[in-house]
């Protein structure tokens, strides 16, 4: 299962994560970041361990979103030490995300 990213939470599980995180961001009424989610949480169990992989909604968290610069969703931000180090924008097949997460 993905983790869930806040306001409050997100310089603990994500910049200070001591693994790489990838970071969802959503909001419920967005059609393509629904039909991301099943995606998300089948990377969340294939890379437990390895990756941390949750979601954080854009509208319960905006101060995140707005420090990142999300205007378009789903945006999907690639963690390491606590910098981006990727970025993807739109729909993404699942293929295409695990080439990412390396």
């Amino acid at each position: 299962m993905h983790q869930t990213f806040t306001d409050e939470n997100f310089e603990k599980e994500v910049l200070k994560s001591d693994v790489p995180v990838l970071v969802d961001f959503f909001a419920e009424w967005c059609g393509p970041c629904k039909m991301m989610a099943p995606i998300i949480d089948e990377l969340a169990k294939e890379y437990a361990g390895k990756w941390k992989i949750g979601k954080l909604d854009v509208d319960a968290a905006p101060k995140t979103a707005e420090k990142y610069s999300v205007q378009s969703i789903p945006t999907l931000l690639f963690f390491k030490d606590g910098k981006v180090v990727d970025t993807s924008v739109g729909f993404q097949a699942k293929e295409k995300i695990k080439a990412k997460l390396i």
